[in-house]
């Protein structure tokens, strides 16, 4: 591995740790990246879900004053959490990629209308609720369900899955952009997390080019937090929905056309 290999991987790690704190989403980045770099897609995959891991969680600590308590409801959402990404990855392990990948258009449009109308579902479930626990039970199971397939994609391939817990945790936030994306950054670490004991004791990970993207994604995660900190949130929110529907017209072009 040369000069050039070691700055190119570095600075894709940057990016990609950036990507992760602000929005997520962070693999359409690095997955690509990795692809031209030489990996097989399936090597590609694996390599970049394990390099952003500790970027998730480390986005998740530096801005933990914004995660909510963890209750044994969010203990319920963990377990899903992990149950999906451990499914997903033994499904990445054993199935044709493009099986799953002809999903991900479909999956990120809803996400991001789903992001896009977050606060305006969370206000109709209180609305319609006959007390404030019944629009809490609600919000919680609404979100809960919708993250077993997303979970289950993280695990598998990931790419966008970021932008997609967002738009789920954006319900449970109210429409609050910085919780939710605390949130997301934790729960995509622990999806994550999950994915890669899975690749490590099958032995499927090229730890080279992990090391490296690491290192940059970790600069960059305390880049993105910082930019968060200050970003407008209603500017954020306009960047995710952009972001959501320009992933889901890529993806449909790459897998359907």
């Amino acid at each position: 591995m040369g000069p050039f290999d070691l700055v190119y991987l570095l600075v894709v790690g940057l990016l990609g740790g950036i990507i992760t704190s602000l929005v997520g989403g962070a693999s359409v980045v690095t997955f690509p990246a990795l692809v031209a770099f030489g990996l097989a897609p399936v090597d590609a995959a694996i390599v970049s879900l394990v390099a952003l891991t500790p970027a998730n969680l480390g986005s998740a600590w530096w801005d933990r004053s914004q995660l909510p308590p963890f209750s044994p409801v969010m203990w319920w959402l963990f377990a899903v959490c992990i149950f999906g990404s451990v499914l997903g990855a033994w499904l990445l392990l054993v199935t044709p990629e493009m099986v799953f990948s002809a999903l991900v258009p479909l999956l990120l449009g809803a996400a991001t209308l789903l992001f896009a109308y977050a606060g305006q579902i969370a206000s109709s479930i209180e609305r319609n609720a006959t007390s404030a626990a019944a629009a809490e039970r609600t919000r919680w199971i609404a979100t809960i369900a919708a993250m077993v397939p997303v979970s289950i994609y993280g695990g598998y391939f990931g790419a966008g899955a970021g932008v997609m817990l967002l738009a789920i945790l954006m319900v449970i936030a109210r429409g609050d952009y910085r919780a939710a994306n605390a949130m997301k950054n934790f729960v995509a670490g622990l999806n994550c997390m999950m994915a890669t004991a899975v690749y490590v004791v099958q032995d499927r990970v090229e730890w080279r080019p992990v090391a490296l993207i690491t290192a940059g994604a970790m600069v960059g995660a305390v880049i993105g937090v910082r930019l968060v900190r200050i970003a407008p949130r209603e500017m954020m929110r306009r960047v995710v929905i952009g972001l959501g529907a320009a992933l889901s017209a890529v993806f449909a072009w790459k897998y359907w056309l």
